[in-house]
């Protein structure tokens, strides 16, 4: 089995096995000095460190667009659903916007600690009027800031 790690696994215990690998984004999330060692354990094990590719980039930034998730995933988030899209591979994360996105673009997920999301769908809500609108931002009517709500 292929699968692609998040760095939440490295700050955990959860067992991995098969063919693995992740992105030199993750790898400089790596702060502490037990993720760093588990990073180390995995790397002798078979570990592979890849850049993603520019088009699985492009279908991700797009899917997350789509999702509503563009204003929270981060360049690593995008880095890791982008190699997992380009290996057809599992992805391991806890992350719920990466695991929205994840659906969207057909890529099976594993939660680490936490149950697995659902898909969701966002609506942007101006914190001042009330008003609803297609992205967050600041509201053009009362100036307030937009909020991404639940539907």
């Amino acid at each position: 089995m292929m699968l692609v790690l998040d760095a939440s696994v490295f700050f955990s215990e959860v067992p991995v096995e098969g063919s693995v690998w992740t992105t030199p984004s993750v790898v400089e999330e790596l702060n502490d000095f037990h993720a760093k060692c588990r990073f180390e354990a995995l790397a002798a094990m078979g570990l592979q460190v890849r850049e993603p590719r520019e088009e699985d980039l492009e279908r991700v930034a797009a899917a997350a667009l789509r999702t509503g998730d563009a204003g929270v995933l981060s360049a690593t988030d995008q880095d890791i659903l982008a190699l997992a899209l380009e290996l057809s591979a599992l992805l391991v994360t806890d992350d719920f916007a990466v695991q929205n996105v994840a659906h969207r673009l057909g890529i099976t997920i594993r939660s680490i600690r936490q149950r697995p999301a659902r898909v969701m769908r966002w609506r942007y809500r101006c914190s001042g009027c009330g008003r609803y609108w297609r992205e967050p931002g600041e509201c053009p009517v009362c100036g307030a800031p937009i909020k991404r709500k639940i539907k």
